[in-house]
């Protein structure tokens, strides 16, 4: 029997089923990474990604396609971690925009949300690569087109879709020197592949399928929270604590505006985020009951939540969750970094970092995470050091969805970078020469790193075995070794000879290395350069041995 058309229950099921189809198939895409480097996390982020909007449409019971699109859509650009991740969320995100207004999709339909996904997906990325997760994205659309002339059977032409992107995905690895090298194909294109084959393969599954979530979804944590204790109940000015989605009739700036002065007047606590035609209301209000009229009066409500707080309040107060910071005693400016190790956290507090996100090489944190952490700042702008070229569009996209406070981005993509920018910030400069300022200064920074390879590989036609040391420069390979002392002493000399006029160099050491070998590190230095001042600094950092900037 033809399938014609779709609904909201088939499409909920088909990102559930394209979701755990991702998670069981994650470590297969971290392999195909093509630095063999232990933080390969392509299939992770992806998962984590999909999980989030998986997780969203499986709460939700509705036939309107359009609304699960935009749930979809919604979960996956909060839960987007690392650059495949946001991607990722942009092609959820173009798919609902193609599909709206919509209550059932025929083929027709699909394919021009096909085309809105792609054109999101690309419009995320600044210089967009062909033979990536776009390549492959595209090649959906633009097969999709093609076959739906001759067909209108959604399933037959999502079958051959799949065929025809797949071929498309095997040649990825000859558009990319560095896939042709490696001989692998794209990690992200594998990856849509796998949640797009899972999705087609959800006819044969059982109506009541749930998510399975079975993953490790890290941790990020404030690095500056204090907690207290209250047992006054009577303390509460606002007891109810109501959370919900505005789904918009019509959506524009004005109706977000009303509905954050008409929740000023009505209590506090309040967080107002707009995606496209979705709000995300939290209040503490007395009155939740005026507050959903008013929410009802912009559209329909979904995902309500109510909960008495004077109930809950009987034993222990979370300060970070209930504080209560006027507007008025919010300071100008404040600082978020991600970074991973505790010697690493330290320094960046005593830089003048508000708030550490925990996260970096072994677990991108997701839009949502780095959202958290600018809601906790009382400031009315906020600068986000990611320290990490696969969490720079996830702090950019947090950016954007930042509704109260301006949000600036410098894109640090290591974090000796995220410590020379920080040091470059001054007091008595404006927030715009201050931004360029620290902008400027990461140019400066010559970054050197040493790990270990996971598996046997060709990078820059250097022939690498499971279990090398990696040392890399700029998130180049500089040399490999096979121990990592002599590694060290290597990269470091390559640093120093294309940095004729450096005089410091820091070593940040990972946790674990003994204070021997950090000893003898600085005494090689010593040595060598006599002229050279050297900073050791316990960052840590799990999976990088040594962390290097020269200056």
């Amino acid at each position: 029997m033809s399938t014609l058309i779709i609904d909201g229950h088939v499409l909920r099921k088909a990102i559930i089923a394209g979701a755990n189809t991702l998670n069981s198939s994650k470590d297969e895409i971290n392999a195909l990474n093509v630095f063999p480097v232990p933080d390969g996390d392509t299939g992770i982020n992806m998962t984590m990604t999909v999980l989030v909007a998986a997780k969203e449409v499986e709460k939700v019971n509705t036939s309107n396609i359009y609304e699960i699109a935009k749930i979809a859509s919604s979960g996956s650009l909060r839960g987007a971690r690392g650059n495949s991740g946001v991607i990722l969320s942009q092609l959820f995100r173009g798919f609902a925009k193609g599909l709206e207004g919509k209550n059932v999709a025929t083929i027709e339909d699909l394919c021009s949300a096909f085309v809105k996904a792609v054109e999101f997906a690309y419009r995320a990325v600044m210089k967009p690569k062909e033979g990536t997760i776009l390549t492959v994205a595209k090649a959906i659309s633009e097969s999709a087109l093609e076959i739906s002339f001759d067909e209108n059977d959604i399933d037959l032409v999502l079958n051959s879709v799949l065929e025809q992107a797949n071929k498309v995905l095997l040649q990825t690895q000859f558009m990319l020197p560095e896939l042709k090298q490696a001989g692998v194909i794209d990690a992200g294109g594998k990856g849509l592949l796998t949640i797009l084959e899972g999705a087609l393969n959800a006819k044969y599954l059982p109506d009541d399928i749930s998510v399975n979530s079975n993953i490790e979804t890290g941790n990020t944590s404030p690095v500056n929270s204090k907690n207290a204790i209250s047992n006054a109940s009577g303390d509460i000015k606002f007891a109810y604590c109501t959370e919900f989605f505005v789904v918009l009739e019509n959506s524009s700036d004005k109706i977000e505006k009303d509905l954050k002065s008409f929740l000023e007047k009505n209590g506090d606590s309040i967080v107002v985020v707009a995606d496209d035609d979705i709000i995300k209301v939290h209040v503490h209000t007395n009155h939740p009951g005026k507050v959903l009229e008013k929410a009802l009066t912009f559209g329909h409500l979904s995902r309500m939540k109510i909960e008495n707080m004077k109930e809950q309040h009987t034993n222990i107060v979370n300060v970070e969750e209930e504080k209560k910071v006027s507007k008025k005693d919010y300071k100008e400016l404040g600082f978020i970094s991600v970074s991973v190790g505790k010697g690493l956290t330290e320094m960046f507090k005593s830089i003048g970092v508000d708030y550490v996100v925990e996260g970096g090489q072994t677990m991108n944190p997701s839009t949502e995470d780095i959202l958290k952490a600018v809601d906790s700042i009382p400031a009315n702008n906020i600068i986000i050091l990611p320290n990490n070229s696969n969490i720079i569009l996830a702090a950019e996209q947090a950016a954007k969805l930042s509704t109260d406070k301006k949000v600036f981005v410098i894109p640090t993509k290591t974090i000796p970078q995220g410590i020379t920018a920080m040091l470059n910030h001054l007091e008595d400069l404006s927030l715009e020469d201050n931004l360029q300022n620290m902008n400027n200064s990461i140019s400066t920074v010559q970054t050197g790193q040493v790990t270990y390879s996971i598996r046997d590989t060709v990078v820059d036609d250097i022939e690498i075995s499971k279990g090398d040391i990696l040392c890399m420069l700029d998130g180049k390979i500089s040399n490999v070794s096979k121990s990592i002392l002599d590694g060290t002493k290597e990269l470091i000399d390559n640093m120093i000879s294309k940095n004729k006029d450096a005089e410091l160099i820091s070593i940040y050491y990972g946790e674990d290395q003994t204070d021997e070998n950090v000893n003898i590190l600085k005494d090689y230095i010593e040595e060598k350069y006599e002229d050279m001042e050297i900073e050791l600094f316990n960052g840590g950092q799990p999976l990088y041995h040594y962390i290097i900037s020269v200056e």
